[in-house]
């Protein structure tokens, strides 16, 4: 796998980091007079949205969020191939979790880094969604969910024969997601992690 450069592609991963920043709970809760790092549980997600604002809401979020990924990986997969699009989703999830234009205080990355995942692996995305409804319908608890299908996905990278490299990628936001469900683990062990209806 090359590794994009030059300028055109530096701007295009700028641009990938941009539109992951993109405050979609905020403009989207706010529109129903609430703050989303403010309430609930102050994670500026889908989940906290949905509790906070409504299921109308929270899924608008979890469906921006996820746009924003797959478009920035879309974009980059047309205009030069795999290697950039791979790089536009690492860029765009980054944006998400971690926003220069809100002091590196973002959402945890589920939806944007699905919804790039979706663009470049489609039948393990399809299966990981799978996985992701049966979890957390199963224990009620979306970060559970959450961290089992980010765990699954760089191996569902290596049984589809995509390669190593492509496999280090899908580790590095792997691992970008569980660092920001690193309170969730702690709760899900102790048994105190809240159900997502709740």
């Amino acid at each position: 796998m090359d590794v994009p450069s030059g300028p055109g592609a530096w701007a295009l991963l700028l641009l990938a980091y941009l539109l992951g920043t993109l405050p979609s709970a905020h403009l989207i809760a706010r529109r129903r007079g609430v703050d989303p790092t403010a309430e609930g549980s102050g994670n500026p997600g889908a989940t906290n949205v949905y509790r906070t604002a409504g299921r109308r809401a929270g899924m608008a979020v979890f469906f921006a969020d996820a746009g924003k990924g797959a478009i920035a990986t879309a974009v980059g997969l047309v205009i030069d191939g795999r290697s950039l699009g791979l790089a536009c989703w690492v860029a765009a999830t980054v944006g998400h979790v971690l926003p220069i234009t809100r002091q590196l205080r973002g959402g945890k990355g589920v939806a944007t880094g699905g919804g790039g995942a979706f663009v470049l692996f489609p039948l393990l995305g399809v299966l990981i969604v799978a996985v992701f409804a049966f979890v957390t319908r199963v224990t009620g608890k979306v970060s559970l969910g959450s961290i089992v299908i980010s765990i699954a996905l760089p191996v569902g990278v290596v049984v589809a024969g995509r390669g190593w490299a492509e496999f280090f990628v899908a580790v590095g936001v792997c691992l970008l997601v569980l660092a920001r469900h690193q309170a969730n683990i702690i709760r899900l062990i102790s048994g105190k992690e809240q159900r997502w209806d709740r």
